[in-house]
Order: C-alpha cells, then structure tokens, then sequence
C-alpha cells in the first residue's frame, strides 16, 4: 500500500503476537525478521509509514522481548531514513528510496509540500532511536522540526498540514484532526508523557493547540453530538474523518496534566466524542462505522457521500473505547468494543483473515480483499487491552505510538541516579 520493506504485516504483528501470548507466531515472525527483512529495498517508501510501523514495530519487540535483533534493525532502519532530512530547513520529505536514500514528495501533496502529520509522527520513535544507539542524531531532527514549528505564525493558534519543507513557510490553510494533521497533535501529549512528565515544551504546544481546536473546530451538532470539524482558510467543513476518532482517547489521557481546573472538562470533551464515534457505528446497518461522515444537510455521524462509506478495519474508534475504559472504567466502552467483535466476526471474516468492506450500510456485504497491516497491530490489539487488566502494558509505563506499538517511559531520573551512583563509586 505504501512501498517500502516486504512484511509489514509481520512486523506490525510482532508485539501483539507477544502480548497474547501466541508464541509460536511469535516465533515465525522473529525468525522471518532474521533471515529476510530486506531493509534496501530500491522504491518509494513513506518515511511515515516505515517509520510508524516499521521503527515502532522493531522498538516495541525489542523492549518487550530483549531480543538485540530488534534493536539492531530497528536502529539501522533508523539510519537509512535520514536522508530525507536533508533539505534546506531540516523537515524531512514524505518519500524515500531506502536502497540509494533518495527521498521526495507526495505528487499529491501541494506544491511539494510535506504533511503535518507525517514530519509530526517521528518524535517517540526517534528518541527511542538516540537511547538504544547513543547516537543523538535522531533526537535532534526531531527537537529541529519541533523549534521550528515554535517559531512559525499560526492561523488562530492552528497548525495546517501542508509545509514546505525549502522555505518553511505552510503552503495552504486547511486545518484537520483527521487525516493529514491527526498524530501530530497525539505526539504532543504522547512525548510529554513518555519523557516521563519532563518535556515541558511538548506539553505547552499540546495544550496551546487543544484551545486553538476548542476556539475554532469544536462543535455541537443539532442533535448534541460533539465532533471535530474541518478548517478550509477559516470556512468549517463539518465533515469528521474515522481517523480524527482517535482524539476522545487523546484528549483523555491529557486530561490529568493540563490547567487543574480543566481537568473534567477534557474527560467530558472525550467522552462526548468517543460517544459521536460510537454513534458512526451504532447508526450503521453493519454496526460498522464509515471512512467519514457528516453533520450537515440534516445528517448526523452518517456518511453521506458513497465515496465515504467503506470501512478499512480502522482502529480509531475501539482505541478511544479502550482508552476511555482505563481512564473511567465506565462498562459502556467495553460494551460498545464487543458490539464491534461481533461486527467484524460477522461482517468482516474470510477464509483466510479479515477484509475491509465496501459499504457499512448493506447487509450485502462487498468485501474489499485486503487485510491492512494495522488491524493486527492496532484494532485487534486495542481490543485485546480494552478487555484485560490495566496492569497489562500500563499506562504507568508504557506509551503507544500512534500504531499501537508500545514504547516504555524514558525515565531520566533512574538513569541520572545510576550515573550518580558510579561517579560516586569511581571516586
């Protein structure tokens, strides 16, 4: 789907192999890692895609497992996406060749601009890169990105995704939490988090533009429904994409570090729209939710346009269910992630595995043939936590990237503790 190494599936299967427990799967794909993930594969590549699911697939294996070839992959992967860093302000492009490191942009992407959440989506990993290798190159592109972004005007607090990566300036202004702009705001509150509460300058950015989203993309439909609308150059498109429904699990797990004052206010806000996100569902025939859906012409939480009515086996909606359950233990999110079992099971089951279908409001179901790599990383595995003990992967622990793959808190104190320690000893 999007060029790069063979295996994808495998890789993305790894961690979630481990957690339940399937160790003789596990074990085929370790082995397979080890004897022929080609890593030089000549072809576009995104740098996202490879990044996400592979680098995160490869860190979370080799922190779960201790396995070192995992982290040798994982790090020489890491080396061979730098070079689509290297253009005149440092924010990377959306493609590269891993065979001879050449990289370029989208051709779709406007005016050979790079997209907000694609240069937004490489913090955790990349700072997981500079611990394992000591090497702090990774941790520096992505802190350049970061200092960038602080330095650049913002339309009303808000971030658009279109950038160009020569003059550093956005190229147009269309503002989404959805496709194109979503994990960058998750990896806000994500690094602030896995810094184990330290990165302060993640946090401000996070919680300077949750009130740029409030202010301007927030809204109530007729019928109560919260959503997250569109921003086209200040015009709202009240349109909310099956991908911005991760934000109710986002804003949730950023609710206890924000002003304390706002505190139930953003587990209110998170609530409100893992309901609208349940409602695409509940108001589907196949109890399936669509690509996207809209809150206009007298619709609401329906996909009103036939190019938006599939389902791809997304996890958005069951990863708020599941991170909303952690946070308030309400049985309602663990309900409404088995209405969605029984949906897949009856709607989405093949032969051979699982396929995307083409229309979540017949019965008549047209399979669409194609297992995506993240419903084994992310839907099934958010299902899996959604239904077991909140010791399994803690939040005290452990963060998620925005594929599911777990990556462990970073945390400085033990280690300047330990360096404290020897230089004690030495002396």
């Amino acid at each position: 789907m999007f060029g790069g190494p063979r295996g994808a599936s495998i890789i993305d299967s790894l961690d979630t192999l481990y957690i339940m427990g399937l160790k003789e799967e596990y074990n085929d794909a370790k082995e397979w890692v080890q004897t022929s993930l080609d890593l030089n594969s000549n072809g576009e590549a995104s740098l996202f895609e490879v990044n996400i699911r592979y680098v995160g697939g490869l860190l979370s294996a080799y922190y779960l497992t201790g396995e070192e070839l995992f982290r040798n992959k994982a790090v020489e992967l890491g080396e061979k996406l730098l070079p689509a860093f290297n253009t005149p302000t440092g924010i990377p492009r959306g493609v590269i060749n891993l065979g001879s490191g050449t990289s370029w942009s989208w051709g779709w992407a406007s005016a050979g601009s790079s997209i907000l959440a694609e240069f937004g989506t490489l913090h955790l990993e990349f700072v997981h890169l500079t611990e394992l290798s000591n090497n702090p190159v990774y941790k520096e592109k992505v802190m350049n990105i970061r200092k960038l972004l602080n330095k650049i005007e913002k339309p009303h607090g808000l971030y658009p995704n279109f950038l160009s990566p020569v003059s550093g300036n956005w190229v147009q202004h269309h503002v989404s939490i959805g496709g194109l702009g979503d994990s960058f705001y998750e990896y806000l509150i994500k690094s602030y988090l896995m810094s184990d509460k330290t990165d302060e300058d993640a946090k401000t950015t996070y919680y300077t533009a949750m009130e740029a989203i409030e202010a301007n993309l927030v809204q109530k439909s007729p019928g109560g429904l919260t959503y997250m609308a569109e921003w086209r150059g200040g015009i709202l498109d009240h349109k909310m994409g099956h991908l911005a429904c991760f934000s109710g699990g986002m804003i949730g797990i950023g609710a206890d570090d924000g002003a304390p004052e706002k505190r139930q206010h953003y587990l209110d806000l998170a609530a409100e729209i893992t309901h609208t996100c349940h409602e695409s569902y509940d108001r589907s025939t196949t109890k399936l939710g669509p690509e996207a859906f809209r809150f206009d012409s007298g619709a609401e939480a329906t996909a009103t346009r036939l190019s938006d009515r599939y389902y791809i086996l997304r996890p958005e909606v069951i990863e708020s269910y599941m991170y909303m359950w952690r946070l308030t233990h309400d049985p309602k999110y663990r309900d409404w992630g088995w209405e969605a079992v029984e949906a897949l099971e009856q709607h989405c089951r093949v032969e051979s595995g699982f396929s995307g279908i083409r229309d979540v409001y017949t019965l008549t179901v047209s399979h669409d043939n194609m297992q995506q790599s993240f419903f084994l990383s992310e839907t099934l595995k958010y299902l899996y936590l959604l239904f077991s003990d909140d010791d399994l992967l803690s939040f005290e622990d452990w963060v998620f990237n925005t594929e599911a793959h777990p990556l462990p808190i970073i945390r400085k104190s033990c280690l300047q503790d330990e360096a404290t320690e020897e230089k004690t000893v030495s002396e």
